[in-house]
């Protein structure tokens, strides 16, 4: 192991499963479900903390325990060597996950231009009529 990937091995991990609005508290998620967003992924938080200008590195590999079949961390180095914030505005983990669950919405991928829905209502042959009972 070098010398980068033992430094990179103390800092903080953060999955994408704590910011989940989608998840409950047993299944992983950190935050409340008011503050957290919907379906965060690794690159989309990674991106997060270079908009905060906070070092990180994307371990693809690896995945969350409980829920083993979505892949992907991100480690985040909250202080430096001589324990300084490397961000004042974050200091701790909890702050790190608030701020990111915020930015993550925001995030370039997801701001798509919403489409109008069509207002073809009689897309096809429609029944008329009452739909009930019939008497003999």
């Amino acid at each position: 192991m070098d010398a980068q990937t033992a430094r990179i091995k103390k800092w903080v991990i953060l999955y994408p499963v704590y910011i989940n609005s989608k998840k409950t508290i047993a299944e992983g998620r950190r935050i409340s479900a008011s503050k957290a967003c919907e379906n965060p992924t690794c690159i989309e938080i990674a991106d997060c903390c270079q908009y905060l200008k906070i070092p990180h590195a994307i371990e693809i590999d690896k995945a969350y325990p409980r829920d083993f079949m979505q892949r992907g961390r991100v480690r985040v180095m909250l202080k430096r060597e001589d324990g300084t914030f490397v961000n004042p505005a974050i200091s701790s983990r909890k702050q790190l996950m608030l701020h990111v669950a915020e930015l993550v919405p925001r995030h370039p991928n997801r701001t798509k231009k919403q489409e109008p829905a069509s207002t073809s209502s009689n897309a096809g042959p429609s029944k008329s009529g009452k739909g009930g009972k019939k008497k003999r």
